[in-house]
Parts: structure tokens; C-alpha cells; sequence
């Protein structure tokens, strides 16, 4: 009896298998790591894996679930540790307005561009007359280690289990598989003014906070 052969179909990986590098002393920030996982602004995705990505829209806005926190309302209390292992309370802040941002992770290149360009405009918010405040879910000894490598003059604080973000209601990207870069200004009394989110154009949050502090 004859029998049928089917022509076998190669599915090729929607993830690109890195190519280890011969070159360790490279010092330009990965976007690949060279372990078997793909970095993605924050994001962390086996190689195997059949997740497609999706691309962000000219806005640079993705971003899944409302945010529980609303412009002209006091958010949720909190008290997390510093760089320093410091604890610091939100209502340290009140007095003036404060740009407090949440980024997905230390040391991937979204948010490292991130941090340095609040760095690099820190003059101008202090000018402004606001306190610039970081946050992520990183451990404080990841926070002291980027703030000492990216020189950053301002407060990071450590938001492990990401308690804080989930109260806040800071939504996530990709399908809820990236932690969301979200922007918030709170003025001198504590009220949200300003919420900024754009995961995939970090320096714009700068430009956008910037612009409302100076039209106070």
C-alpha cells in the first residue's frame, strides 16, 4: 500500500536567538542580553517563547487596565526604602509639587535613558521648584548601584512585590506582561495634576512634565 508523506513546515521563532558576542569589554547597553533571555525594555522573554510583540503605535502609547489613581485626586499612601535603605513616606513630599515616576526595571536601556534625561534635566525641575522620585520594583541595592553608575541626584525607591504600582493602578504593556512607565505630578498638596504614560519613548516624560511645571 502507498502510503502519503505530508511536507514538513518550519515555524521560525518570533524571538532572535542572540549571537554571543566575541567582544566582552563592549560597553553600549544591550538590548539583547547575552543569556537566554531577551531584554525589551524591562521585559524578560525566553527565547523560545511564540509570544509575538506587538509594535507601538506614532504615539508611543500602549497600555492595558484603568488607573485607579485620577487627575484631582490624592493617591494612596505609601512608605518604601531608598537607594540607602532609607524608609520614606509620600507625605515627605508635600509642600511641592513632586514628578513621581514609574519605570519597569534598573539598567535596561528604556529606563536607564529615563533616568539619565531626568539627570541630565534635574537643574530645571529643581528651578521649578519640584522633587523628581523614581520608582521600581527593584531591591534598594539595585537602586544604589544604578544611581552611583548614572550619577542620579534624586530618590529612588523600591517597590518590591510592586505593591504601590498595583494600588495606584499603574497599567501594564504588552498584554500585561511589561510593567508600565507612568508619569505622575503631584502638586504642593498631594493632588494628582498631571498623569503621563509612554512606555516606548521614555526621554518624553521629562519633556511632558517639564512643560506642565513651567505653565504653573
Amino acid at each position: 500500500m502507498a502510503s502519503l508523506s505530508l511536507p514538513k513546515h518550519h515555524f521560525p521563532s518570533v524571538l532572535p536567538t542572540q549571537t554571543p558576542r566575541n567582544n566582552p569589554s563592549s560597553k553600549s547597553l544591550p538590548i539583547v542580553s547575552s543569556s537566554s533571555h531577551s531584554q525589551f525594555y524591562g521585559l524578560k522573554l525566553s527565547n523560545s517563547s511564540s509570544l509575538p510583540i506587538p509594535f507601538s503605535s506614532s504615539s508611543g502609547k500602549m497600555f492595558i487596565c484603568a488607573a485607579k489613581v485620577d487627575k484631582g485626586k490624592v493617591p494612596p499612601a505609601f512608605t518604601l526604602k531608598d537607594q540607602d535603605g532609607k524608609t520614606v513616606s509620600l507625605s515627605k513630599f508635600k509642600g511641592k509639587p513632586v514628578v513621581l515616576y514609574f519605570y519597569p526595571a534598573d539598567e535596561t536601556p528604556g529606563c536607564t535613558k529615563q533616568a539619565c534625561a531626568f539627570r541630565d534635566s534635574y537643574e530645571k525641575f529643581k528651578k521649578a521648584g519640584a522633587q523628581v522620585v523614581g520608582i521600581s520594583g527593584d531591591d534598594p541595592s539595585s537602586h544604589k548601584a544604578f544611581a552611583k553608575k548614572y550619577k542620579l541626584p534624586y530618590t529612588l525607591l523600591s517597590d518590591e512585590g510592586n505593591k504601590v504600582r498595583k494600588e495606584w493602578g499603574v497599567p501594564s504593556d504588552l498584554f500585561g506582561t511589561l510593567p508600565g512607565r507612568q508619569t505622575y505630578v503631584l502638586d504642593k498638596n498631594g493632588v494628582v495634576q498631571l498623569i503621563y504614560n509612554n512606555q516606548f519613548q521614555p526621554e518624553k516624560h521629562i519633556d511632558e512634565t517639564l512643560k506642565f511645571l513651567q505653565s504653573l
